[in-house]
Formats: structure tokens, C-alpha cells, sequence
């Protein structure tokens, strides 16, 4: 947008993204430095965003078909225990919350470590112990209230180190 001032006064107001800018001065000063603004700005919001980590729900979603699911009471993770260690069904019962949220089928995308110790099956000792791994490892994050989430790079890690062609090999009963 341009907006003619004095006789020889121009202003410019430039949008991107989320980055908004607003030169003033005369044609000259104002033409370099929206030439700037695109030289410099633009190339790096663009950087930025390409090393922004993002989670894609719909490919998230089929890619953990089968594997959990958001039953009215809460996430669940369809493939058996056995077939898990600790930290992988914790980070399945947080991925399946963070989903469940996501789509509006939950209220939160947190869980209670109560609610985690009863998904894992296992004591709260070792539920403790495997949450506190995971987040001393970034991959769940621990709320002001006590609550456990996945994270964006937990989910990130966990997806890519289990694939869901590890999951196709495994039989829910």
C-alpha cells in the first residue's frame, strides 16, 4: 500500500507472514529499503521456516493407524505390552493424547502420571523413573501441573525411529 504524503513523502506498509514493516522518506530511501527488506527479511523467514518442526496431524494420524487409538475413556494403544518397552508405551499413550486433543476427541493433550502408570501396567517407581528418561531426553515435557505431553521433536524421534512399518509386523490381538 502506498500513501502519498507531502509532495515529496512516500509510505510504504509491507506484510509477510508474520513480519510487518513500515518505511517513510522520500522515494529513493523508501524503494532501498523495501529492496532491502526482500533481499534480507524474505530469504530469512523463509529459512526459518523451512527448519521450523511441525507436526503434520493427517500423515501423524495414518501413520499410527492401527497402533493407538481415542476411545472415549481416554488414548489407547492397541498393539499388546509385550511387544513394547516402557518408554515406547508411554510415548504411544502422549502421542495418542496429543492426537485426541488435536481432533477434538479429548480435553487435554496431557495425561496424569496416574493415568500413565495404569496404561503402562507397571509400578509407579518404574513409570517414574521411564518419564523422567523422556523428559531429560526432550521427548515428553512435564507441565506446571504435574502432567506429562509429547513433544514436537518427541514425536518427531519417535516417528522416525519407529517407522510405521515396524507397527505392520506387529498383531493386535
Amino acid at each position: 500500500m502506498v500513501e502519498m504524503g507531502e509532495a515529496d513523502r512516500v509510505t510504504v506498509h509491507v506484510k509477510y507472514g508474520g513480519v510487518e514493516q513500515t518505511f517513510s522518506g522520500n522515494v529513493n530511501d523508501v524503494w532501498v529499503s523495501v529492496n532491502r527488506f526482500f533481499g534480507e527479511v524474505v530469504p530469512a523467514f523463509d529459512l526459518a521456516r523451512r527448519l521450523s518442526l511441525t507436526v503434520d496431524l493427517a500423515k501423524l494420524v495414518e501413520g499410527f493407524k492401527g497402533v493407538i487409538a481415542i476411545a472415549p475413556e481416554g488414548p489407547e494403544v492397541l498393539i499388546p505390552k509385550e511387544k513394547l518397552t516402557d518408554s515406547e508405551t508411554l510415548q504411544l499413550c502422549l502421542i495418542a493424547a496429543y492426537i485426541g486433543y488435536r481432533l477434538g476427541k479429548l480435553s487435554s493433550e496431557t495425561m496424569q502420571k496416574k493415568e500413565l502408570r495404569a496404561k503402562l501396567g507397571k509400578s509407579m517407581k518404574i513409570t517414574t523413573t521411564r518419564l523422567g528418561e523422556l523428559v531429560k531426553d526432550g521427548f515428553v515435557g512435564k507441565t506446571e501441573e504435574g502432567a506429562y505431553r509429547i513433544t514436537t521433536i518427541g514425536i518427531k524421534k519417535f516417528s522416525d525411529e519407529f517407522d510405521s512399518s515396524f507397527f505392520r509386523g506387529v498383531t493386535c490381538l
